[in-house]
């Protein structure tokens, strides 16, 4: 039985996880196999893919947990036949090559904070790059977004919460302990995000994944938008290839 996830609901998106068990990319602290997944156990709950019916008018996140350059075949094929669909990965490898707009994620895992992916060559399905953001990587994240906005990509911040991982005790003041959708992390504080996207303001590129972040926002997608925005932006640009 198809299981939906509670940070999509009511915004126009439906998930799907083609693959089964864990993810490769073992990423620190990563919410798909950290034991707090709406989706566990995750043995008994993945593959999880949306019947045809509910993807109807909406459009398929493909991989809310785990990685579509993962079992990329099956991921493809199993995926087909939903009519519009983005694809999700955090491996820069022919990208162009998805039947559909992907999204990418240019710092995961043990890069997040020190290193990131950068594409020489864009390919037109590219929706936009997602870095994962954090108070004490805001350098990384000046130079992710002088490459990607000069290109034309739009980048989304994607403010991280930490369970396991300790919060560096210099940044502890722009975090606060509290629950987020399902669980409780340290996530940053509204007014430190204020901060962060003051610091973008004028950048027409740059978008937070959520529309307030903090305990004065909800990292709901209903109140965001930038997914859909930006698929139908890039299904647009690819229909006039």
């Amino acid at each position: 039985m198809y299981i939906e996830n509670p940070k999509t609901k009511g915004s126009g998106i439906i998930c799907a996880i083609p693959q089964e068990g864990l993810c490769p990319n073992k990423c620190e602290d990563c919410f798909f196999q950290s034991g707090r997944s709406y989706l566990e156990p995750l043995d008994e709950n993945v593959p999880n893919m949306p019947p045809t019916s509910l993807a109807k008018f909406r459009v398929v996140r493909v991989n809310d947990g785990n990685d579509s350059n993962v079992e990329r075949k099956l991921v493809i094929k199993t995926a087909s036949h939903y009519p519009m669909k983005f694809y999700n990965t955090a491996i820069p490898k022919d990208l162009g090559g998805f039947d559909a707009p992907v999204v990418l994620t240019v710092n995961p895992g043990r890069m997040t904070d020190a290193r990131w992916h950068k594409l020489v060559d864009i390919p037109l399905n590219l929706m936009f790059v997602r870095f994962r953001m954090n108070m004490w990587n805001l350098v990384l994240a000046d130079k992710v977004i002088d490459y990607y906005s000069g290109r034309d990509i739009p980048i989304v911040l994607t403010f991280m919460a930490y369970f396991n991982l300790g919060i560096p005790s210099e940044y502890g003041v722009f975090y606060t302990f509290r629950q987020r959708t399902l669980n409780s992390y340290w996530a940053i504080t509204t007014e430190a995000w204020r901060s962060v996207m003051r610091r973008y303001e004028d950048n027409k590129w740059v978008y937070s994944c959520g529309k307030i972040e903090g305990e004065r926002g909800t990292p709901a997608c209903r109140f965001c938008g930038n997914c859909l925005r930006e698929y139908f932006a890039t299904m647009e640009r690819l229909q006039k290839k």
